[in-house]
């Protein structure tokens, strides 16, 4: 593989800068595909792109996987749509997008959004947003385990952050397993991130500070439902995560010598459609974590 830069802003064939914000991350083959926000309009829906990826150098235009649609609906240019996360459901071979779904220009509606497609590159065509009963629902996260099972990973603010069990055509959420609190007791983590990895699963959040970057955190558990151990930084303390938040974990290697790749946005508020992407290794290794910075990094290479 090329060596990966630690920070770095794609850009089209055009020249303009790729729409990789707040991604979601799917393994296709022998290739990975990026689900990011358009933010070329700021906070409002713009739609969701997909790139396709060998090396996380280049990346290629697939096109929009998930255009706006007509105002008042789920996918409404005057929504707030974020953080894009796509599963393939064993049960039926289709290819299952999530969202973060809010109102027009504020956050009281905080539901999840659903679209399917018969291709991972969609088009994607929406469906209908839900909660959890009354449970409200921000960042997201979806993940499929081992066993092809489903999960939803929700940031509720009022209760925490929640591991809920997706349907077997996953397309609802059947059972909330686990909410938990940040550090602070607070309030839970946004930006989640879930991982199994040899004998653990390793939950990653960000904690709420707005724009600004934090130390970023994680947990690690031998059973989703717990019980998980105390949040500790990802990152050293202070470092703010390298000026990232969280998206992405991405496993390059089943030898736990080797580093995953850690996918985390350095937002520009005054410029969204602007802001790069961090591309850091990261070591994750019997219950440990460890992020480190690389101007450059050989995805090949350990650093035990």
């Amino acid at each position: 593989m090329s060596p990966i830069p630690g920070v770095q802003l794609v850009r089209r064939a055009d020249g303009s800068v790729a729409q990789l914000h707040a991604l979601g991350m799917l393994k296709d083959g022998g290739r990975w595909l990026a689900y990011g926000e358009i933010k070329t309009r700021g906070s409002r829906f713009g739609g969701i792109c997909c790139y396709a990826t060998e090396d996380f150098v280049h990346w290629r235009d697939l096109g929009c996987a998930l255009p706006a649609g007509e105002p008042g609906g789920m996918t409404s240019p005057e929504r707030i749509v974020e953080r894009p996360r796509v599963l393939r459901c064993p049960a039926n071979g289709l290819y299952v997008m999530y969202l973060h779904v809010d109102g027009e220009g504020d956050y009281r509606y905080a539901h999840v959004g659903t679209a399917v497609s018969e291709r991972p590159e969609g088009p994607f065509r929406p469906l209908s947003t839900m909660r959890f009963g009354m449970n409200a629902s921000r960042d997201i996260f979806a993940f499929q385990d081992w066993d092809g099972s489903g999960y939803l990973v929700s940031e509720d603010r009022d209760q925490g952050t929640h591991i809920y069990r997706l349907s077997r055509d996953y397309l609802s959420l059947v059972e909330d397993l686990v909410c938990r609190r940040g550090q602070d007791g607070r309030f839970g983590y946004e930006s989640p991130i879930l991982l199994h990895r040899g004998d653990w699963y390793y939950w990653f959040g960000s904690q709420l500070t707005g724009w600004d970057c934090n130390d970023n955190m994680v947990s690690v558990s031998r059973d989703l439902r717990g019980p998980w151990s105390p949040w500790k930084p990802v990152a050293p303390p202070g470092t703010q995560t390298y000026q990232s938040q969280c998206d992405a974990i991405v496993p390059l290697s089943e030898d736990p010598a080797l580093p995953c790749l850690y996918i985390g946005d350095r937002w520009r508020p005054d410029h969204l459609g602007e802001s790069p992407l961090v591309t850091l290794p990261i070591l994750i290794d019997d219950g440990c974590v460890r992020l480190l910075w690389r101007e450059q990094w050989d995805p090949g290479k350990g650093w035990r």
